[in-house]
């Protein structure tokens, strides 16, 4: 195999794997502290709320108003859709690329 092809199927490849580990951290949602009750597509676990499927929405605790593009269930705020952005409970200025909505910073 000449030395060029073989450095672009390493990028080709190396792409996949990045696009490939993004999409996963995307679908796997976290545990959360239990505040209350669960949010939808949540279930009760110990002490926390977690997801009954790998295709559980984004959840977050609610502190005030949710954030654009989720919506209350339970104690948490939860995301309308597979595409919400990130959000982060507001203390003071949001960061670099995040903007307020709610008590939250959202991402940009």
């Amino acid at each position: 195999m000449k030395p060029f092809l073989r450095r672009d199927l390493r990028i080709v490849v190396a792409g996949l794997l990045g696009a490939g580990a993004v999409a996963g951290t995307a679908a796997a949602q976290e545990p959360l502290v239990r505040r209350g009750s669960c949010p939808s597509g949540y279930h009760v676990s110990g002490d926390y709320c977690v997801p009954s499927s790998r295709s559980a929405r984004t959840a977050i605790a609610r502190e005030g108003a949710c954030p654009s593009g989720y919506h209350v269930s339970g104690d948490y705020c939860l995301a309308n859709g597979s595409n919400a952005r990130h959000a982060i409970v507001r203390r003071g200025a949001c960061p670099g690329g995040y903007h307020v909505s709610g008590g939250y910073c959202l991402q940009n």
